[in-house]
């Protein structure tokens, strides 16, 4: 994998997610991307709820699979939140104003962004997203580019994420 810089983490029930996401929010800055990946239902929302409450966003945060793109501008940084689930087309990235947000003044967080990996830019942090039988989770957070680097090195530095690294880079 890119840059070699791997982290993971376990979490038993959605709260504990969203307080795993909220350890995120203090090291965000604008134009950071985040992709989040896994099954329907494996938490990804729930991340950017938690996301989105430690950035002070009072608002509800739900799914945008109908909206493609909801926005959060009410927190210490914006937050932009998409889900491409129901794009057929890289094409359609343009009709939406993709492009212009993830290089904007917020922070991007992409559901399904890996169904087009051409418009991924250059540096982003990946959060794959698990869930068992049970209901727990693994979120495997991998850095792509420089600034995701150093977001993923700060903030599995942050004693309350407690972030694992995984051996050689693998989850």
């Amino acid at each position: 994998m890119a840059n070699g810089l791997t982290y993971t983490r376990k979490t038993t029930s959605s709260e504990a997610t969203k307080q795993l996401a909220a350890t995120l929010a203090p090291y965000l800055q604008a134009g950071d991307v985040i992709v989040l990946s896994g099954d329907l239902g494996a938490g990804k929302t729930q991340f950017v709820q938690g996301v989105a409450a430690g950035l002070g966003v009072r608002d509800q945060v739900t799914s945008p699979t109908f909206n493609i793109l909801l926005t959060y501008p009410a927190g210490l940084l914006p937050l932009y939140h998409f889900d491409l689930y129901r794009l057929e087309e890289a094409d359609e990235l343009e009709d939406i104003g993709y492009y212009e947000t993830i290089d904007g003044d917020g922070a991007s967080f992409i559901e399904w962004g890996e169904k087009f990996p051409e418009a991924l830019p250059y540096g982003y942090l990946e959060l794959s997203l698990r869930v068992d039988d049970a209901g727990n989770r693994a979120v495997t957070a991998h850095a792509y580019g420089d600034r995701a680097r150093r977001l993923l090195f700060v903030w599995a530095k942050d004693s309350k994420s407690r972030l694992m690294k995984c051996a050689g880079g693998n989850a």
